[in-house]
């Protein structure tokens, strides 16, 4: 059973308003746990005889055509199945006349989760100021605690939850639009590491100050941590939006110290939905902004909604995906340019969805590196290539390296080395079959444990490739700092070959004589013509990949294909490739690796 402090019960006795509190005890049985001055004088009773009367059978006073509908409420609001708002006979005392009496009932959360619920009296039969007074009980409710954040003096979510569909309500009433809009303070938890605590506690007075000065007559309220939730009415998006974009810069001129603002998700309301949905919507949009540091707000439309489910979806049936073998890999042809034959295979993972069909993976591959999933893909891709091997032996395809796209993530949440080689000694196969894709960006900006993992990597016998190469995080460094078997030049430079007098020819030629000489072998991606191919070939880069070629498909695809008599990949011999390596080497006065 709930219990009152002594300065909350003084305070709630001594109000004028009639109202009672409710709570159950340890049985379940539904106690009075406090009834206000008001209450008493409206009962005509003293506080000990009330709450033995409201304890007991109160029904006995009710008129008895009401008795049924007011039992019927009473036990479905107990069970949260409907609200409680009724009007009934009832006698104060047993020779007494009866009274209409209008009572509303709320639930109201308390710091130790019990099972709390106020109800506000009102004798409609003496005065129509009665109603007036139960109207602005409200008020006074909302200043009770549980409906207060104590750090910004703002309203609460319990407050929001409680009284925002009222709001909402009198703004279309008033012939005016809703929005909600949700807050985000970006980089808080930093902020509070940087400045210590006391000035986090400040920023966040400061954001409910500015939110308060920026939407005057608003619900403006804390939620949870560094959130904040506005509920306002507005004229135009224009003038909203540019409402936040000021709070925004307030915020940041005021802080103590250094801080990126904030990020708004906006749902504008329309009059059939109710705040938690337009809340729920709002933090939605919030959510699509993502890491975008150029992107204050974002205003939800259906299409977010769906870009939303659609990133649950992935997140819910992932490991099922895995499981189920959903994910599937489509080989890409590496091609040496010098014979027009495979010297390796790329991995793509493509997803096969039983429900949604294919799912790209422009679309579940940024949802798996948001949550720091990515890492179960790369290393399911590598065990879906050796069990394919078997199948590749049976139909007499050569078996050929294939290569694997890993994340600088992937080596924070696994132990990338230790489960390739648990997997190869599983499967029993070479490690020569296998290459490790990292992207330069990644390796621009390794930290020390990543970089020793590479290091790592190639002690243990695995090929290392940088991917990417050129593509805007170019550091020459990382060529010194770390043995890389190829560099596959970023597509970008064969897509725009010719633009300012050719300069990428000059650039890819410079590259493939420099990394020839420090014994990296070059690649090139984007390869889409015949003049992509001659330029590559004249310039000594080894190998090409692109749709000129061939496009990615299945290992399924590519056997029936050669069942049909159809033309499929010609791939290099272990003996062919083996000796155009040492080829190159000697052309190339590379020392053995």
């Amino acid at each position: 059973m709930y219990s009152f402090s002594p300065e909350v019960r003084k305070a709630l006795e001594a109000m004028p308003v009639p109202l009672a509190y409710y709570t159950r005890d340890d049985k379940g049985h539904i106690e009075v746990a406090l009834v206000s001055d008001g209450l008493c004088q409206m009962m005509d009773a003293d506080r000990e005889k009330l709450t033995a009367l409201l304890n007991g059978s109160l029904f006995d006073r009710v008129h008895p055509d009401d008795v049924d509908r007011l039992m019927r409420t009473v036990r479905e609001f107990a069970a949260r199945l409907c609200g409680y708002d009724v009007i009934y006979r009832g006698k104060y005392n047993p020779d007494d006349d009866y009274h209409y009496i209008h009572s509303i009932g709320r639930f109201q959360p308390t710091p130790d989760g019990s099972d709390l619920a106020v109800f506000v009296y009102a004798d409609i039969s003496e005065s129509q100021s009665e109603s007036k007074m139960l109207l602005e009980s409200y008020e006074i409710l909302r200043k009770d605690h549980f409906y207060m954040d104590s750090l910004t003096g703002l309203p609460n979510t319990n407050y929001v939850h409680e009284f925002a569909d009222d709001r909402v309500e009198r703004i279309y009433k008033n012939g005016r639009e809703a929005a909600v809009l949700y807050f985000d303070v970006r980089g808080f938890r930093a902020y509070n590491g940087q400045y210590g605590y006391e000035q986090g506690d400040a920023l966040l007075r400061l954001v409910a100050d500015v939110l308060k000065g920026e939407f005057p007559g608003a619900i403006v309220s804390r939620g949870s941590q560094d959130h904040f939730v506005v509920i306002t009415d507005y004229t135009d998006v224009d003038s909203l939006t540019a409402r936040v974009e000021s709070a925004n810069g307030k915020i940041k001129a005021g802080a103590f110290g250094n801080t990126m603002g904030i990020q708004v998700g906006i749902c504008l309301c329309n009059e059939d939905m109710d705040t938690v949905t337009a809340l729920e919507h709002a933090s939605h949009a919030h959510k699509q902004i993502g890491t975008d540091l150029n992107r204050v707000y974002a205003i939800y439309t259906r299409k977010t909604d769906e870009k939303y489910w659609e990133q649950q979806y992935v997140l819910e049936t992932f490991d099922t995906a895995l499981e189920q073998e959903w994910i599937k890999i489509y080989y890409q042809a590496i091609m040496r340019t010098k014979t027009g034959k495979a010297a390796a295979l790329e991995a793509l993972a493509r997803w096969v969805d039983p429900i949604r069909g294919i799912i790209s993976p422009g679309e579940f591959i940024p949802v798996l590196e948001k949550y720091h999933l990515l890492y179960k893909l790369d290393l399911y891709m590598v065990e879906q290539f050796l069990k394919e091997i078997p199948k590749r032996a049976e139909v007499g395809l050569p078996i050929i390296p294939i290569s694997v796209n890993f994340s600088a993530q992937d080596f924070d949440h696994a132990d990338v080395v230790g489960a390739l080689n648990k997997l190869f000694e599983k499967y029993g196969v070479g490690k020569d079959s296998i290459i490790v894709e990292i992207t330069e960006q990644d390796v621009a900006t390794a930290t020390d444990h990543f970089k020793q993992q590479l290091l790592d990597l190639r002690a243990n016998g695995y090929r290392l490739w940088l991917d990417d190469f050129g593509s805007g995080y170019s550091s020459l460094n990382a060529l010194s700092q770390f043995d890389v078997d190829v560099i596959k030049f970023d597509l970008e430079f064969l897509r725009h070959l010719d633009d300012h007098n050719g300069a990428n020819r000059h650039i890819m030629k410079s590259f493939v004589e420099l990394a020839a000489k420090l014994g990296i072998r070059t690649l090139a991606e984007g390869m889409e013509t015949e003049e992509h191919l001659k330029f590559l070939r004249e310039i000594g880069c080894e190998f090409a990949q692109g749709f000129y070629y061939y496009k990615p498909e299945s290992l399924a695809s590519i056997i029936y294909k050669m069942r049909k008599g159809s033309k499929t990949i010609t791939c290099e011999m272990p003996e062919e490739r083996k000796r155009l390596r040492e080829e190159w080497k000697k052309a190339n006065a590379v020392p053995a690796l």
